[in-house]
């Protein structure tokens, strides 16, 4: 069940555009809280909510060196969306196999 709390937590904080596009930039490669914020039509303190949300659904890591605040992907933390989505795809594939077949068979009989 912890797993499915923490899939949770990163459900909730890719739920959001602005987070979504941070993580698509930070898949480029690390950048300060300054240049992913620049895109936005946002203030910074109002940036940094969605920073502070996708740290705690452990998407990114940041550190501070200076005045400056670098973050990085946690590629890691993503496999869980791709965990949970090869088990609904598997899921699913099961059940379309089984309706093909109840498909086959029952055209068989007629």
């Amino acid at each position: 069940m912890a797993k499915y709390g923490a899939l949770d937590e990163v459900f909730v904080a890719l739920a959001d555009p602005t987070r979504r596009a941070v993580i698509r930039r930070l898949g480029e490669g690390p950048a300060s809280v300054g240049e992913l914020a620049a895109p936005f039509p946002i203030t910074l303190p109002s940036f940094m909510k969605h920073v502070r949300t996708l740290e705690r659904s452990g998407l990114i890591r940041t550190r501070k060196s200076g005045r400056v605040r670098t973050c990085v992907l946690d590629r890691e933390r993503l496999s869980l969306v791709d965990d949970w989505l090869a088990e609904q795809r598997a899921l699913w594939e099961q059940r379309t196999d089984r309706l093909e077949q109840f498909v086959t068979d029952h055209q068989e009989d007629q």
